[in-house]
């Protein structure tokens, strides 16, 4: 499994898109909503990280219960951390991401002003209006924390506005 992470807005999906793979990509947050509409009432997935951290804790687990049964060649698109009420909580806490197979983790981020410029300009979501240097440096942090635990490399792709194509080709390349 390779794991491809940033933060909302840093392009990781539109990124993901332009692949050119047999890979199978898995999106943590249809996961997670198909898991917390069902159990938690969630509504859209700009709830989820309203919910209170146990609730998300709890679907959390059943997530990566589901993930672990995965087999074959599979990218899994996530958030590295999430930006909550109460704090920035670990997208994949070591607990549950010792039943994954991590064969590489990969951090798509972007320039703050670029990631503050894409949220404006998402009619589809609903973002709060974090610190986005300070949410992009945790992820650094978290993502080096996850290359340790795992044994598996660390990658960091930025997506600068315009060089799309760029981007893509650096994940391409992990892919071969």
């Amino acid at each position: 499994m390779i794991i491809v992470m940033g933060l909302p807005g840093a392009g990781k999906s539109t990124v993901l898109k332009g692949l050119k793979t047999d890979y199978r990509i898995l999106n943590y947050g249809d996961l997670m909503l198909e898991i917390e509409k069902e159990h938690f009432g969630v509504k859209d997935r700009d709830d989820m990280r309203k919910l209170p951290i146990e609730k998300q804790k709890k679907a959390q687990k059943m997530v990566y219960e589901k993930l672990a049964k995965e087999h074959g060649k599979v990218i899994l698109d996530t958030h590295c951390s999430v930006s909550t009420p109460t704090g920035f909580f670990p997208g994949l806490p070591f607990d549950y991401l010792k039943l994954l197979k991590v064969d590489a983790l990969v951090l798509v981020t972007a320039d703050p002003k670029e990631v503050a410029e894409r949220r404006a300009t998402d009619p589809t979501r609903k973002r709060d209006d974090d610190d986005i240097f300070l949410h992009d440096s945790l992820n650094r942090g978290y993502l080096a924390a996850y290359s340790a635990f795992t044994g598996a490399p660390a990658v960091v792709i930025f997506n600068r506005q315009g060089k799309l194509e760029e981007a893509v080709a650096k994940l391409q390349a992990i892919l071969i």
